[in-house]
């Protein structure tokens, strides 16, 4: 969402996926507790650091847009899966999606593949087809390696 908003306003990333969050705040205090809320909060003003500043540390010379969008989902995948098992998250979906795991056994991973779904549609609006189709794959990456591996019961951080 905040990358979609950033193509169509023109706004940075950082302070879009910053405050597109804000929000959800209240439902993690109030079904996560505030030790979950604090780390997430955490989370999120680092991935909106990092975002803004990544860019002049790293230039690539070339980058395949497939490759980019496949090991981009599946390295956001992974670290959101460490982030979920250490009971943190990087806010907005990620916090409705545990939350819905939790209280009704729907996998996270599902749960966030169908609410980007719904994002990626609202992406045609904005972006050209084969960037909205990479994105497609970057989700599907992503959310697969959730929702195979996250589940009830599984290994989960003490904090």
């Amino acid at each position: 969402m905040a990358f979609l908003l950033q193509y169509a306003t023109g706004w940075r990333f950082g302070v879009w996926f910053f405050v597109i969050n804000l929000p959800f705040y209240y439902l993690a205090v109030k079904r996560m507790g505030w030790s979950f809320t604090l780390r997430t909060f955490v989370a999120i003003a680092l991935v909106s650091l990092f975002s803004e500043l990544t860019g002049s540390w790293i230039a690539f010379d070339t980058l395949h847009p497939l490759y980019a969008s496949l090991m981009g989902g599946s390295l956001i995948g992974i670290g959101m899966l460490v982030l979920f098992r250490h009971r943190t998250s990087l806010g907005g979906i990620n916090i409705l999606a545990l939350y819905l795991q939790g209280r009704y056994g729907w996998r996270a991973g599902y749960v966030q593949l169908g609410i980007d779904g719904l994002i990626m549609l609202a992406a045609f609006l904005v972006l050209p087809p084969e960037r909205v189709g990479l994105s497609v794959l970057g989700a599907v990456a992503l959310n697969l390696i959730i929702a195979l591996n996250h589940k009830p019961g599984r290994y989960m951080g003490v904090s």
